[in-house]
């Protein structure tokens, strides 16, 4: 397994995430163990979750899942580097409680303790705020956060779904504070989808935070699901958000030019999509959400493919990027 450092933390992680996120919902909790036990047993490290996993009137039961496998001891804890998020309504019962949401000084104070709680462990390494927050002045956020990194709570704060110019808002209000600030951004970002090329991975570079992309595989776009739906069987095929966009008939002419591509050099469309983000700039790792051994095992596969250059440059011809910016504004 390849490691490399999140952002400019000395924290030393996993070129691949394991995300939770099918932890409850659609992988029980034996084989989610068994999971975990085969990431850790290959080398990752880096275990990513959110307290609203498990979702609707289950929020939190990933994050349950994660601590009673924690609590089986053999050293997993000191082992994980472990990152869940805050944000989304945890209020009982569904109802729309205030102060149950967001990131109100009051409501990072209670989510936390109700995260430790569930994972069964005393501190949180990575504690990302799931979602941007316009009604909280980024004082108050970084208030909190102090307070809890000096309790021993968390070690380190990141950013998820936030806007080039909300890392730097972020940054430079921790930066007055002598805060330490945010050290990693996740953010959506595959081949299909780049324009998070345009601002937030060029802020997230500058300002020293590691970039975790979600929906590597653009939900399923870049798994091969047009092979899929044409063999048919157990395979993933196009649902939700890639059956919307292959119904778009740019969209489905590229994927299948992707995957005649890879086709003809022998390679599995998922994993090359995977390695693809893994020769990025600025990249710590993408997060894979297993919900399948057999579907771990390829996602460590390509962490040890190797792209050539011929074949990068042929991906950038079927899904061109947005460019720099901001020369790719001119006219």
């Amino acid at each position: 397994m390849e490691y490399t450092q999140l952002g400019r933390t000395g924290l030393k992680v996993s070129r691949i995430v394991l995300g939770t996120m099918n932890f409850g919902p659609q992988t029980d909790e034996a084989d989610s163990h068994a999971i975990m036990d085969a990431a850790l047993d290959a080398g990752v490290n880096f275990f990513d979750t959110a307290n609203v996993y498990g979702w609707g009137e289950n929020k939190g039961r990933t994050e349950e899942i994660i601590g009673s496998w924690l609590a089986r001891g053999g050293g997993r804890r000191e082992k994980v580097v472990l990152g869940t998020k805050v944000f989304g309504n945890m209020g009982p019962d569904g109802a729309d409680w205030p102060n149950h949401d967001r990131l109100s000084a009051v409501n990072i104070r209670r989510a936390v303790d109700a995260s430790l709680k569930r994972l069964q462990t005393d501190h949180i390494d990575l504690y990302q705020f799931h979602h941007v927050d316009r009604t909280t002045p980024w004082d108050e956020i970084w208030q909190a956060i102090d307070v809890l990194v000096q309790q021993g709570k968390i070690l380190y704060a990141g950013s998820s779904n936030h806007a080039g110019w909300h890392i730097a808002q972020a940054n430079e209000a921790a930066r007055r504070r002598g805060s330490y600030g945010l050290v990693s951004e996740q953010c959506l970002y595959n081949l299909a989808e780049r324009r998070a090329e345009m601002e937030v991975v060029p802020a997230a570079e500058a300002y020293g935070l590691g970039v975790i992309p979600w929906s590597p595989l653009h939900g399923g776009l870049l798994g091969g699901v047009i092979r899929k739906e044409r063999e048919g069987g157990s395979g993933r095929a196009a649902s939700g958000r890639s059956a919307d966009a292959l119904a778009n008939t740019k969209v489905r002419e590229q994927v299948q030019a992707y995957e005649d591509l890879l086709d003809k050099h022998g390679l599995e469309p998922g994993e090359v999509a995977l390695a693809w983000l893994l020769t990025r700039p600025g990249v710590t790792g993408p997060i894979v959400g297993p919900r399948t051994g057999d579907q771990l095992s390829s996602a460590l596969r390509a962490v040890e493919l190797k792209l050539s250059e011929e074949l990068l440059t042929e991906l950038d011809g079927i899904f061109p990027g947005p460019g720099p910016s901001p020369e790719a504004f001119a006219w």
